[in-house]
């Protein structure tokens, strides 16, 4: 199967991607994490603000990732900062799924 397809990127079958759970892909050369959080997903460039570090390994509690590095936390559903030390939010891309797979939206087309 092609992993991409124009400007989207493959992340999985939707069936192999239970609640919960999250992906790393790369996205036109962008590394970007994939959270399912029940059953709605949503994408992040991998990058905590705060001092560049990756998101993709730090806790996830409810709908907020907190960076395993400095405790900086983000909203996994929109990027946008909910705690300090990070002051940015964390770049955010388009998702869908269709006919089972789920897709990211390479972010340079937006």
């Amino acid at each position: 199967m092609n992993t991409a397809l124009g400007d989207w990127t493959l992340v999985a079958r939707a069936e192999d991607f239970p609640p919960g759970t999250r992906r790393v892909v790369d996205v036109g050369g962008v590394r970007v994490v994939v959270f399912n959080l029940d059953g709605d997903y949503h994408a992040l460039e991998d990058v905590c603000t705060h001092d560049g570090g990756e998101l993709a390994s730090g806790t996830l509690e409810g709908c907020e990732i907190v960076c395993p590095r400095h405790g900086a936390r983000f909203d996994a559903r929109t990027g946008a900062v909910t705690a300090p030390p990070a002051y940015e939010p964390v770049p955010a891309m388009a998702m869908r799924e269709v006919d089972g797979w789920v897709w990211v939206r390479d972010p340079r087309w937006d």
